[in-house]
């Protein structure tokens, strides 16, 4: 792309991003119509006919098209306009003020996600301005109610306006961050990610005064046997495809990783002696594998007892299920009840909060063969691998409809004081331009290449 264009391209691309940073949309109560809206001018400046649809009052979808020659698949690039919250005394900048300065766009969602959704967006503009002619339709869907689970977005865009929004493939958020390695920066695409089981469970007992505490029936005791049983549980290990191929290959990168990598493969038992090895060298890569490779159980909130001399006969706890792909979110509260039975069910309930199934995308596509093809561009000596993660998006929707989903938001390592560092939803958010700038030109490169391939 030439040096001018780029030059224009990195000022609107900031420009959009500070202004729709600016646009609070704290996810409770999401008011992503606003955002939404001006997504919607924006396009609109180049011509596109842009829709605003809402779930629910304020909570605003836009979505817009680029027609092709239907010679090839349908493309979305979806992306999400609500926020986590955060708390302006914590942070140096005002996280809803989209300050541009010392080369970083920052506020709250500069990374997760309106720095892809202006991506996206810009994407959509240049294909329209250099006339690219697409073989087939790229849409663009910006939606509410991601950091919420999707229910008022992606979920309700799919079930009610299916047509509008429906491709055979997608891009979204989840991967693209670059591993730094020794020799080389390996980049990830997302192609399967864990599912979600939230977890209400009450534990009753009989009340009764806290000075003669074998008279009652202590629910808080109770509750303390749940989470040791689900807390010690030790989960079969299981290596689906994404992650065997991204195992196979990050093993190569250094005879360490090879070593025990190597173990872990061979032998999926000797997993947790393999990855405890690993955390000797290389703690947080041993980390992020070990949820990848089995369900896990985490209890996140607890509340019982009513007063401080009160024997409480009820006492409550939420766990957070992830699930590996193969297993359903009915299976692991099966599994969850059989583990807590001596416990006692019949003093147990049980209550689903949310449950969303694990998924996987297969990587052998052009889609994914092109990703690759464009970052040895930018990058000759850089790898590709697939990525499962543990964390869910709104790919999963798209994915039980038949989508191939890939997450890709290409992103060079952030380094401070020699180590990566992670900003997303974290205080003081930010995205350098340089990396608003690399990622934006990666991904039209290779959305362009995609839709006008043979």
């Amino acid at each position: 792309m030439p040096r001018k264009l780029l030059e224009a391209i990195e000022q609107e691309a900031a420009s959009l991003l500070s202004s729709l940073i600016q646009i609070d949309t704290t996810n409770p109560p999401g008011n992503e119509k606003a955002a939404a809206d001006f997504l919607a001018r924006e396009l609109s400046k180049d011509g596109f006919e842009c829709e605003v649809i809402e779930s629910s009052r304020g909570r605003g979808n836009m979505l817009t098209r680029l027609k092709g020659t239907k010679e090839k698949p349908s493309l979305l690039l979806l992306s999400h306009l609500d926020v986590v919250p955060a708390d302006p005394e914590e942070w140096s900048v005002h996280p809803f003020g989209g300050v541009i300065k010392d080369g970083f766009v920052w506020g709250r969602g500069a990374l997760d996600m309106k720095s892809m959704t202006v991506i996206e967006a810009l994407t959509m503009k240049l294909l329209k301005r250099n006339n690219v002619k697409l073989k087939g339709d790229i849409i663009l869907a910006a939606t509410a109610d991601e950091e919420k689970g999707g229910v008022g977005g992606a979920e309700f865009l799919l079930k009610n306006f299916h047509d509008k929004i429906f491709a055979n493939y997608v891009l979204n958020e989840g991967g693209g961050q670059a591993i730094p390695m020794k020799k080389r920066n390996v980049y990830t695409v997302q192609t399967a990610e864990k599912g979600i089981l939230w977890l209400r469970i009450k534990a009753k007992g009989v009340p009764g005064h806290g000075s003669t505490p074998d008279v009652g029936d202590n629910a808080i005791i109770r509750m303390n046997k749940v989470i040791e049983k689900l807390v010690n549980f030790h989960p079969s290990i299981v290596v689906v495809p994404t992650v065997k191929n991204f195992l196979s290959l990050i093993a190569n990168e250094n005879n360490v990783l090879r070593e025990h990598i190597s173990l872990l493969l061979q032998d999926p038992s000797h997993a947790d002696q393999a990855l405890n090895s690993l955390a000797k060298t290389d703690k947080l890569l041993a980390e992020e594998i070990r949820p990848k490779i089995k369900m896990t159980i985490t209890p996140t909130l607890i509340q019982g007892g009513t007063k401080e001399n009160v024997i409480p006969s009820e006492c409550e706890a939420t766990f957070d299920c992830r699930v590996l792909p193969g297993q359903t979110t009915m299976e692991a509260l099966e599994l969850i009840k059989e583990l807590v039975k001596s416990v006692g069910l019949e003093k147990l309930t049980f209550e689903i909060i949310q449950a969303q199934e694990p998924s996987e995308s297969k990587f052998d596509t052009q889609l994914f063969a092109v990703i690759t093809e464009v970052l040895h561009e930018f990058e000759p000596e850089s790898a590709v691998l697939p990525l499962l993660t543990t964390l869910g998006t709104d790919s999963r929707f798209f994915r039980q409809a038949g989508s191939v989903c890939y997450g890709f938001h290409p992103i060079r390592p952030e380094i401070a004081s020699g180590r990566i560092v992670k900003r997303e939803h974290g205080i003081d958010e930010r995205i350098s331009i340089e990396n608003l700038i690399f990622g934006f030109s990666v991904f039209y490169e290779a959305v362009k290449r995609f839709m006008s391939l043979g």
